[in-house]
């Protein structure tokens, strides 16, 4: 993805290419009796200097959908975070089978890069950044009821999130404005700048997101899509309760754990409706409960997410 592009389209492509993982022939160190493939992939610079951990989740999902039988779709997915990436380094992805049943197919994914790259130690070893368990279902009948949307203005409607930052002079606002291959847009005031309006009462917040650009890709990508996305905003419902924006000085945030289950699969062109809620934060860390929509108010996806999240005082 190049930095410098303000084009939506190339931005969007950018993402559709970063996700596209290469294979590596030759099986890693981490190599067990049940490995069945290795990828590598590149990172997108951020601001900060650490690699986004929606790209290495998406990531992920593309190399355990690359081992997946053919007709299988993953229904489900669990990533542990385990340490930040080094984006000027590749990621190694290193699939194992666990199981290839009648109906289910379930893989394992580890991402990891050299542990030289991230602290400057332990030269040769390896750092492990991302464990991911999927599952993968053959498409079937069965029973079904789902939830519906609720009541949004249309995304058309809404400002952009460069509208929002118009006039900041900051790098990530910068990047949040002009680089983002999602465009995200809040149903619920922003808290970029400031903490939310209603001091802490406002329980549940919902953003429109699609990709900047339409792009043309793999059903599988669509699903990486989804997942790279799904962590842009789960912080955000934990801050508005506590009375907290993206500037709080002090804020220190950083992804434990993220759970994603598919209901249905997704045009990720196409506008959906994330609607969180945090029902709880204690001890340091912060859950947020999310269900994902299509614009026709069908429920898409279900997603949790268990954050670390501390503000150090000032003094």
């Amino acid at each position: 993805m190049t930095p410098s592009s303000t084009d939506p389209a190339q931005i969007a492509a950018g993402l559709v290419d970063l996700l596209d993982l290469r294979p590596v022939q030759t099986p890693g160190p981490l190599a067990t009796p049940a490995t069945v493939a290795v990828f590598e992939g590149d990172s997108s610079p951020q601001p900060g200097g650490h690699v986004f951990g929606g790209q290495v989740m998406g990531q992920a999902v593309t190399a355990v959908g690359r081992t997946a039988p053919e007709g299988r779709r993953i229904h489900s997915m669990y990533s542990y975070f385990l340490a930040p990436g080094d984006p000027a380094h590749p990621i190694t992805f290193q699939v194992d089978a666990l199981r290839d049943g009648g109906s289910f197919s379930v893989r394992r994914v580890l991402a990891t890069q050299p542990a030289d790259a991230a602290d400057g130690e332990g030269a040769g070893e390896l750092r492990t950044i991302l464990a991911m368990t999927a599952s993968f279902q053959e498409v079937q009948d069965g029973l079904e009821h789902q939830e519906r949307a609720p009541e949004a203005p249309d995304p058309e409607e809404l400002p952009t999130t460069a509208d929002v930052l118009a006039g900041i002079d900051h790098p990530v606002a910068h990047y949040w404005s002009t680089q983002r291959p999602i465009d995200i847009r809040h149903v619920t005031d922003p808290i970029y700048l400031r903490p939310d309006a209603n001091g802490g009462a406002t329980e549940t917040q919902m953003v429109w997101m699609r990709t900047l650009s339409p792009v043309k890709a793999e059903p599988l990508l669509h699903d990486a899509i989804l997942a790279f996305a799904s962590d842009y905003t789960p912080f955000e419902p934990i801050l508005r309760r506590q009375g907290l924006s993206w500037m709080t000085p002090g804020l220190r945030m950083a992804t434990i754990d993220h759970a994603i289950w598919w209901h249905k699969h997704v045009d990720a062109n196409d506008w959906l409706l994330y609607v969180q809620r945090s029902p709880s934060a204690s001890g340091g860390r912060g859950l947020t409960h999310g269900q994902v929509f299509d614009r026709a108010g069908d429920l898409v996806a279900t997603v949790t997410q268990e954050g670390m999240i501390r503000v150090k005082p000032r003094g």
